[in-house]
């Protein structure tokens, strides 16, 4: 059908992933790597995926200026003829608001205020690129309405780990059948409450993914945090020219650091400003080994590196990143193992979530050398 016209894709690249340390570090996150063995990094993967909606001269990235050179190099296909900066460096973390915000604020001051924006995490895993490419399609048309877009992830469990999108009446937008109004968003519920949700028929799992135009975005950012909507609109106006260094220098320290949740979406959703648009395709978030585990398990793997070196006997569903010498997982359902040339991590599946623990003691004890 080919690229949708006035769609921009916006791909914020932060975090450091720490809960695959060691194999994911600040210095080179998850997002660089080729974590699932496809000869494409999860960055990578991620536009390759956008292309076909936005073209790669259609797509920003909004990273952290360590990672800027490597981004670059990753993507030298999103660099235009026409001179204009597409990776966008952050001096420090200011979360999701503040790098969509700047993305959004320059895509007005280059483009215009009715150009359509769509959010992308650079770490998230998409099968189903027919699938994803119709709701994104749709996510655009309802944009073109005047909403906030989200896209509600089809739960298949009672998960505690993300949020939940409460879907109300059907939108009624001209080229989005299947959207409907958002009632209300919930960030992690527990165990029983999420089995509730899902028993409603009403609820999805949040994927963080939005797509708005950048002038209604503007604007709710206006009437919800009007300080940070004029230092971004500020940062924008200068961005291509020769003040963008002392105009991010004097502004950008000062920029509130909230989500984008908190910041629009919950707001605005609030106030009957929200639409969500069903994906119909297998999303993750790759949040953990555990995930990974699965995820590499369903294309035939159970390890990361040279199979050479690795070697299970008895240990149904462990994981195993091989570094430079053999790895033997004898008797241990479910171990991970992650073997790097300066960090040996040893865990479960089942303590996936707590690796995050390992990375703030090693940072305890002053040894930001391995974070």
């Amino acid at each position: 059908m080919g690229p949708v016209p006035g769609f921009y894709a916006v791909v914020p690249a932060g975090g450091a992933g720490t809960r695959l340390w060691p194999l994911s570090r600040a210095g080179r996150p998850k997002f660089l790597l080729d974590l699932l063995g496809t000869g494409r990094t999860l960055l990578q993967g991620t536009v390759d995926r956008l292309a076909p909606l936005a073209g790669p001269q259609h797509v920003l990235v909004v990273t952290g200026a360590r990672h800027v050179a490597a981004v670059r190099e990753q993507l030298p296909e999103i660099a235009g003829s026409d001179g204009l900066d597409r990776v966008l460096a952050e001096p420090t973390p200011r979360d999701s608001m503040a790098a969509i915000g700047l993305a959004a604020a320059l895509l007005a001051h280059r483009h215009g205020e009715d150009v359509v924006l769509g959010s992308f995490a650079a770490d998230h895993v998409i099968d189903g690129s027919a699938a994803f490419e119709q709701t994104v399609r749709e996510a655009v048309e309802a944009a073109r309405a005047g909403y906030v877009v989200t896209v509600g992830i089809g739960a298949t469990e009672p998960s505690t780990a993300f949020g939940y999108v409460r879907s109300g009446a059907p939108l009624g937008a001209q080229g989005a059948p299947s959207a409907r109004h958002v009632v209300g968003f919930t960030e992690k519920p527990d165990a029983q409450t999420a089995a509730q949700y899902l028993a409603t028929g009403e609820y999805s799992w949040n994927g963080g993914m939005f797509v708005v135009k950048v002038g209604v975005l503007l604007d709710h950012l206006h009437a919800q945090l009007p300080a940070l909507h004029d230092g971004l609109r500020a940062i924008a106006a200068a961005w291509d020219g020769p003040d963008r260094d002392a105009v991010l220098a004097a502004t950008w320290p000062g920029l509130t650091k909230i989500a984008i949740d908190h910041a629009i979406a919950e707001p605005v959703a609030a106030a009957g400003g929200v639409a969500v648009v069903p994906g119909a395709f297998t999303w993750d978030d790759l949040g953990d080994y555990a995930s990974l585990s699965v995820l590499l398990a369903g294309r035939g793997r159970s390890s990361i590196g040279d199979d050479g070196l690795v070697l299970q006997v008895d240990s149904e569903g462990s994981l195993v990143v091989a570094g430079e010498r053999t790895v033997s997982v004898v008797g241990l359902p479910g171990a991970v193992v992650v073997d790097t040339p300066d960090a040996l991590l040893v865990t479960s599946r089942e303590h996936a979530q707590e690796v995050k623990a390992a990375v703030e003691a090693w940072r305890a004890r002053g040894r930001d050398d391995l974070l």
